[in-house]
């Protein structure tokens, strides 16, 4: 069990609440359980359905839908500090998508329909919670645009870009991945094949543009990788 001095700082990092003093967090904190769960448990699957939402204390939950053949396609890779679903206080009806556990986690969940009532009470707090869904439909937008015009191959380099800032730490000129991804992980969030992930990484390899640490995570010049776009 997590103690609310965790739950209030975890809380007060996440965009959504970061400007609120520890008196405004006070009604979110009291709404707030703590659950742990074990890598690949599931948190919630597609469809089930929605009354609550998520905040990452530690721990790593991996994003993806299925069609109904259960080919996935890996929306994304959630680490500390981030919501899901983002849509939560918005949408009735199920969830959109599956969470699956890829490292140990500590989860903040919190019921939608207090945290509702407290919404009412904060306006202030609608306003931020609309900005960062709008970044995430920027976001969304934006790999849309990525399969409507660029090949496979730009894909592949554009998705490693992205993932640099989503799931990389920058260190010098160098962005380290806080994840490891599989070349089939990989081919599931653009929906191609795990043989063409494969041959591009290798390719990038050969260029030096990419390289592992010990641990086998992968280390990116990402303003080389940009140069593969032009």
């Amino acid at each position: 069990m997590m103690k609310k001095e965790d739950i209030l700082r975890r809380l007060s990092e996440v965009p959504l609440f970061k400007e609120l003093s520890k008196e405004e967090m006070e009604p979110i904190i009291k709404i707030s359980q703590t659950r742990f769960y074990r890598n690949k448990m599931y948190v919630f699957m597609q469809d089930d359905y929605l009354d609550r939402v998520f905040f990452i204390h530690s721990g790593k939950v991996k994003i993806y839908k299925t069609d109904l053949s259960g080919k996935e396609q890996i929306v994304s890779v959630l680490e500390p500090g981030e919501m899901f679903p983002h849509a939560g206080f918005f949408r009735q009806g199920r969830y959109p998508a599956h969470a699956e556990i890829m490292e140990d986690a500590h989860l903040i969940v919190v019921p939608i329909d207090k945290f509702e009532e407290i919404l009412i009470l904060y306006p202030e707090l609608c306003i931020k919670l609309f900005k960062v869904l709008g970044e995430k439909i920027v976001d969304l937008q934006k790999r849309l645009e990525e399969q409507i015009l660029h090949n496979t191959y730009e894909q592949i380099v554009l998705l490693l870009i992205r993932l640099c800032k989503s799931n990389g730490e920058k260190m010098g000129g160098i962005y380290k991945f806080t994840t490891h991804f599989t070349n089939r992980e990989l081919a599931n969030m653009i929906g191609t094949s795990r043989e063409t992930v494969s041959r591009t990484i290798n390719h990038l390899r050969k260029k030096e543009y990419i390289h592992q640490d010990d641990d086998g995570l992968y280390l990116i010049d990402s303003e080389l990788l940009k140069q593969e776009l032009f």
